[in-house]
């Protein structure tokens, strides 16, 4: 019966014509074919998936070929008189430019007599304040005399002291001179709207955010899509990190956004989805709507961006798309073939089916949105990632939301500021310029932006510099501290004697969106008897000035992915900082609840035995990659835990294969003396790189 079914709806399709297959055909867009069914044959779709009868679309056919013969004959004839209009225009510009420059020469002489015969009275544009230095400059006095003439209005102000613009303006009046408020460039360009992007848009590419609930398949989907493997590396199996990539699809471009699904990451899916234009939802078919899928739902409708829903994993034993389906109903997502208006394309990122569905149909509702962009303006748009490279400095994920963004150019990012020294696409190719949708990867900023920040492209550096200043003045002003000291074991007797009201925690991660999940989520944790107060989070390794800040301000140090480097580790432990290292988020998120609850139980510590570093790499044909060491300090075990750590960041947790000093087997070796070794299941070793062997030690509770 369901065959039978299956049959009469295909012959039924096959009579009839899609929207978008004709204006394919036609070779115009799925838009314009809508609006001129609707004005010229009063026939009402819905959308480009929606159906017309075969009679129809070949009268469109017909008529639309007429009309298109004699426009073309008609631009052919009037071709000739098109070239005279033109040349005639150009000969009218050139004579007026002539005329506007005698007039401008006769206004210049016009202004030296005046200058000449009247008094001059100057005009100059100044800020909200001024120095007295500066503005002695400016009026070209003495500091001494501009000193005097304030104190005769009773203004007692030195050299280097700040005076408001009313003040400066009343001064200059006094000696014929006009001031004039700069224009604040900071408000102007915070309140920037795109009415340029009507005057000048031209086709961008659409950019697509992939949300959905975590272990969806939202990676591998955009690894089928892209042709690569992103998931492996990834600890836990969960996106750490907002990653951009641009893929190609019939000569068109497509950006694409990955969000992570954990529940930590509210944040980062909240900016995904309003930086973007689509959004794919996927969910898998053999799970169904989950919290995040809900909450991924409620962004896009927050953000009003359309949705398609990619249901993932048909290839499973246990998947039932219709179940999936039926679940989006209660969240007024109607799939089409259900009679709504919700794009739902069955997908197998294992087995690549549905793929190129999915992707024409990113392209279609990209086509009826009609996005456009100005490549004429200075670029502006959103910090997608940052983090703090040993060698490259700050380096910043951005995406073009706007305008062209060149190697040069002078940005503002947030508090940040800085000219861009070089820049690179998704796939690592240096680029001198990048359009609107187009992530790009920049060295040159003074500091790691926070992500999510905006950026606007400035006239010079100084102006980016002086509003950077003055934003971070702003943040500087919100800092306060605390007093006493404090670590997760003993948080909870703290919390019952009343000396602890608030629990402040330094954080530290590998990449800015990392650090922004765990501060949000972190706050979140706070209570009535306790308040969890992120004081200070950072990308990069644990140094001795967050140790330092720790002691002033009395506070946690976590680092999620990153180490403390050897200054620091030295002044935690003399100080009796508390610093804990984290590689999956639930587990800090749990330690820090326990420890508020007074159920942490410090049963395990982790104890440093010694630190090694790589000077010499081998690559041997079966075994893999041997490391020649120096032993820093301490000692290193055979049998012992290893982490290696490149740059501050940890690259990898495992167990030692092998460990010789010259050809024998060693059990230890001691500081001060060099040996080989293999690392267990992993062969990435790079000259420099630090292997820290450690053991868990077994701790007494404290009653």
């Amino acid at each position: 019966m369901k065959k039978r079914r299956k049959m009469i709806s295909e012959v039924t399709l096959l009579s009839k014509t899609r929207v978008y297959e004709l204006a394919k055909e036609l070779d115009i867009s799925s838009k314009d074919l809508i609006s001129m069914l609707a004005e010229e044959f009063n026939i009402i779709v819905k959308n480009h998936m929606s159906v017309i009868e075969e009679e129809e679309a070949g009268l469109i056919k017909e008529l639309f070929t007429e009309k298109s013969a004699p426009v073309a004959a008609k631009d052919n004839i009037n071709l000739d008189e098109k070239e005279a209009i033109l040349e005639k225009y150009e000969s009218l510009v050139v004579d007026n430019i002539k005329i506007k420059k005698n007039k401008k020469k006769k206004d210049d002489e016009l202004i030296s007599l005046t200058d000449v015969e009247g008094p001059k009275i100057a005009q100059i544009e100044i800020g909200n304040t001024i120095t007295v230095k500066e503005l002695a400059e400016k009026l070209e006095k003495t500091t001494i005399d501009i000193i005097k003439q304030l104190i005769f209005m009773g203004v007692m102000a030195n050299v280097n002291q700040e005076i408001d613009f009313n003040t400066a303006e009343k001064l200059a009046a006094n000696n014929e001179i006009k001031l004039v408020l700069k224009e604040d460039v900071s408000a102007k360009l915070e309140e920037d709207n795109d009415t340029e992007i009507d005057e000048a848009g031209i086709k961008r590419p659409p950019v697509v955010t992939v949300m959905g609930h975590v272990d969806h398949g939202k990676t591998s989907l955009l690894d089928a899509i892209r042709k690569s493997k992103v998931t492996e590396t990834e600890a836990g199996g969960i996106t750490q990190h907002i990653g951009a990539y641009t893929v190609n699809v019939n000569n068109e471009k497509i950006t694409f956004l990955d969000t992570p699904g954990h529940e930590a990451f509210t944040a980062m899916r909240a900016r995904g989805a309003q930086i973007t234009d689509i959004v794919v939802l996927v969910v898998a078919a053999d799970d169904g709507v989950m919290p995040q899928t809900i909450e991924a739902i409620d962004h896009c409708k927050a953000a009003n961006v359309p949705i398609i829903v990619a249901i993932n994993k048909i290839d499973r034993p246990g998947a039932n798309p219709d179940k999936v389906k039926q679940e989006l109903t209660e969240f007024s997502l109607i799939a089409e073939d259900w009679g709504g208006d919700t794009i739902c394309v069955p997908v197998s990122a294992h087995t690549k089916e549905g793929i190129d569905t999915l992707l024409e149909m990113i392209l279609l509702t990209a086509e009826i949105e009609d996005l456009k962009g100005n490549p004429l303006r200075n670029a502006k748009g959103t910090v997608i990632e940052a983090k703090l490279d040993k060698g490259r400095g700050p380096v910043s994920s951005l995406l073009i939301q706007n305008g062209t963004l060149n190697v040069g150019d002078s940005l503002i990012v947030g508090s940040t500021y800085g000219r861009i020294r070089a820049m690179f696409d998704d796939k690592g190719k240096k680029i001198k310029s990048a359009g609107p949708s187009i992530p790009v990867e920049i060295l040159g900023l003074s500091e790691v932006p926070a992500a999510g920040d905006r950026f606007h492209v400035v006239k010079d550096e100084k102006t980016a510099r002086e509003m950077a200043d003055r934003r971070k003045d702003k943040e500087r002003n919100e800092h306060l501290q605390s007093t006493h000291k404090v670590s997760l074991e003993d948080l909870y007797n703290q919390i019952k004697e009343g000396k602890v009201k608030e629990l402040n925690i330094i954080v530290k991660a590998d990449v800015q969106g990392s650090s922004e999940a765990l501060k949000q989520s972190l706050e979140k944790l706070s209570n009535d008897s306790v308040k969890v107060r992120v004081i200070h989070s950072a990308v990069g390794a644990i140094t001795e000035s967050d140790v330092t800040l720790s002691i002033a301000s009395s506070a946690i140090i976590i680092g999620f992915n990153v180490r403390p480097d050897t200054n620091a580790s030295l002044l935690a432990e003399k100080e009796k900082v508390d610093i804990k290292t984290y590689r999956i988020i639930y587990n800090a998120l749990d330690d820090v609840k326990a420890a508020m609850e007074g159920l942490l139980e410090p049963i395990f510590k982790e104890e440093i035995i010694g630190k090694a570093e790589v000077r010499q790499i081998y690559k041997i044909s079966n075994i893999g990659t041997i490391a020649g060491g120096y032993v820093l300090e301490g000692k290193i075990l055979r049998n012992g835990s290893v982490r290696v750590i490149r740059e501050g960041i940890v690259i990898s947790d495992s167990t030692l294969a092998s460990l010789k000093r010259f050809k024998d087997d060693a059990k230890e070796v001691s500081s001060g003396y060099e040996c080989g070794f293999s690392i267990d299941k992993f062969n990435d070793i790079k000259e420099g790189d630090i292997i820290e062997s450690f053991t868990m030690v077994e701790v007494k509770r404290e009653k």
